[in-house]
């Protein structure tokens, strides 16, 4: 039987209201500590309130799935605004009971970035780059492997600084600026041109993924194939 849900999210950035309009309602703004994605259509919104109010509902799928995202955006004093959030919906059958969880957890985690993004790089274009390693990364002692693969010998601990060095890639050298609950196959990095997020998603059952918000020109394309080529050399087929 389906299930209703609801997650809320508060977090206070160091920004105006138009500027946080504008890092969830365009296309530039989302890449620059989400994903690249179009940006939402006023048309079909239902509200559409720039600087202030931003809700979307998804169609419904064949299950009736579907989801709703609200966003409220308040300024403060002293030059800081609030954006509040609201993840609700409706899942079918076949969605985990996982799910909620972990997508909590994913939004305290982009909001995060979010909040990062305009901390350190606010104003700064961004390239968003992403890749997945193969399916022998899905199983839950993927991930120290690729610690080891960026020359770590354990999860390090917040505000940590650390060099990353995966092989035929610039090494990455910066602090740890988030860290999940002990055991959370997550790793974040705040270096001097961007943020680099690693995703262990063997809970899931989906591959190890990286999700980079990179503020240097860049060639996405090749910086992606790069990316990928790391990731699937840590774990070789099996034959």
């Amino acid at each position: 039987m389906g299930r209703k849900f609801e997650l809320r999210k508060e977090v206070e950035l160091a920004a105006t209201p138009q500027q946080v309009w504008d890092a969830i309602a365009t296309g530039p703004g989302m890449e620059a500590w989400f994903m690249a994605q179009p940006a939402p259509d006023a048309g079909a919104c239902e509200v559409w309130q720039p600087p202030a109010h931003l809700s979307i509902t998804t169609p419904a799928g064949p299950d009736g799935s579907f989801h709703a995202f609200e966003y409220l955006i308040e300024a403060k004093d002293g030059g800081s605004t609030v954006l509040r959030f609201v993840h609700s919906g409706f899942l079918g059958d076949d969605w985990g009971a996982e799910y909620e969880g972990m997508t909590s957890r994913g939004w305290d985690m982009y909001l995060h970035t979010l909040a990062e993004y305009f901390r350190h790089f606010a104003g700064r274009p961004a390239v968003y780059l992403t890749a997945e390693g193969p399916e022998a990364s899905a199983k839950p002692e993927a991930w120290p492997v690729l610690l080891r693969g960026l020359g770590l010998e354990r999860d390090p601990a917040l505000g940590e600084r650390v060099r990353l060095t995966p092989a035929g890639l610039p090494p990455i050298e910066g602090v740890v600026d988030w860290v999940e609950e002990p055991g959370g196959d997550f790793l974040a990095v705040r270096a001097e041109d961007g943020l680099y997020r690693f995703h262990g998603r063997a809970a899931l059952g989906m591959a190890i993924a990286v999700g980079h918000h990179v503020y240097t020109p860049v060639d996405r394309a090749a910086a992606d194939e790069a990316w990928a080529r790391w990731l699937h050399g840590l774990y070789p087929a099996q034959g």
